[in-house]
């Protein structure tokens, strides 16, 4: 399937074009005072990705449709994208037919690798990147004099790529949390069977950094536990070589949010978010590992819930002495305490974290700061974050950062 780019000029309001076979709309155009949309059609749903803004007389427009994202730009600025799955109906040489001057042709992606600092700006509680993008779920991680943030970068609030969300791993970070510096996308999406890179975690070995996540896949397939490397921090590269998925006693369609810690021994734990099938209990799934690259099964998970909810975006630390597991539930975060690394975690008093959606944490200057999404209309929203202390008996205490 080529990569196909269409470009024209809009010289009135309001159009319509589309191509078709037989009776079938397989590309359409739709404008008028309002917005444009374009909606193009593929065999994995009965209807199509639709991609839309707003254009003016005079505007430039250019949609490319590549395998595994669609772009639309008005004056050479990106107004929207989607990411498709299956086959597109729509192919070079298909005539497109209502609007003059459309051209159609042939796209050949330009690959460059960007800078490590794309760009800058001030505060980031209550940010968004704005242009139609919103901040879903976030992972911090303290590296050396840096606080970074990686986010699940988010469009129509979830619904992207027929609802399977389609999110990538955008990334952030500061010295200062006044001035915050834009970094490359860390983890796109760059094949068409990837539903969506959810939640994961950040860790380093011997100098190397590695991002580590699941893949949402459709059709019910088990998500891939996979990650990226780098040795900048600040470009990752998928590693195609790695890869796996849970035992059969977990759902593994609904796994993800691997969280990566290396104990006191030296040894790495995974913990990931899923279901026992046959009890049918919502849990955090263990996996152990001496080197990161080979895991194997903990004899039972790390935590189970009382019911089939999923506890979500998990996170653990070691602070003041304490262990510290955190996940959420319907994207409201709760932390256990315990004096063991791997069981005996309890609760202590109220154990809400009042850091909004799905928050986790990374340790600043003796602080916990926990970042989250505040949503607005669903899914996704804006950076949020709380810092905090810890008492004796390992209660924490929270305060605006």
């Amino acid at each position: 399937m080529k990569n196909i780019e269409i470009k024209f000029d809009v010289n009135k309001l309001p159009f319509y074009a589309s191509a078709k076979k037989g009776e079938i709309s397989t590309f359409e155009l739709k404008a008028d005072e309002e917005k444009m949309t374009v909606s193009v059609m593929y065999d994995y749903k009965e209807f199509p990705l639709v991609l839309s803004c707003k254009v003016k007389t005079g505007d430039r427009v250019s949609i490319i449709l590549c395998e595994h994202i669609i772009k639309l730009y008005v004056n050479g600025e990106i107004a929207d994208e989607e990411w498709p799955f299956g086959n597109r109906l729509f192919n070079l040489g298909d005539d497109i037919v209502g609007v003059d001057g459309i051209s159609v042709k042939e796209h050949a992606e330009i690959k460059e690798e960007p800078p490590s600092v794309i760009s800058s700006f001030e505060n980031a509680q209550g940010w968004r990147p704005g242009g139609g993008i919103f901040v879903g779920d976030c992972m911090p991680y303290r590296r050396g004099e840096e606080y970074h943030v990686l986010y699940l970068k988010d469009r129509r609030h979830h619904k992207s790529k027929w609802g399977m969300g389609a999110h990538q791993w955008e990334h952030i970070s500061t010295k200062d949390f006044k001035t915050w510096c834009v970094h490359p996308t860390a983890v796109p999406i760059t094949e068409s069977w990837e539903g969506s890179i959810c939640t994961g975690s950040w860790i380093e070995k011997d100098g190397v950094e590695y991002l580590y996540y699941t893949v949402r896949r459709a059709n019910g397939l088990p998500a891939i536990i996979s990650r990226s490397v780098s040795n900048d921090g600040y470009h990752f590269t998928k590693d195609k070589d790695f890869g796996f998925v849970l035992s059969e006693k977990f759902n593994g369609a609904v796994a993800r949010d691997p969280k990566v810690i290396k104990d006191d021994d030296g040894i790495y734990h995974m913990f990931l978010t899923t279901v026992l099938v046959k009890e049918n209990l919502g849990c955090l799934a263990h996996y152990i590992s001496s080197d990161l690259e080979t895991w194997q099964e903990a004899e039972k998970p790390l935590h189970v819930v009382e019911n089939s909810d999923h506890p979500e975006c998990p996170d653990y630390f070691k602070y003041k002495g304490k262990y510290y597991l955190v996940f959420s539930i319907r994207g409201r975060a709760r932390y256990l305490v315990s004096n063991s690394p791997f069981d005996g975690f309890e609760v202590i008093d109220d154990t809400l974290i009042p850091c909004a959606g799905v928050p986790k944490c990374a340790e600043w200057e003796n602080k916990l700061v926990f970042t989250g999404f505040e949503p607005i209309n669903g899914y996704a929203g804006t950076m949020t974050f709380k810092s905090a202390t810890a008492k004796e008996n390992g209660e924490l205490i929270f305060e605006d950062l």
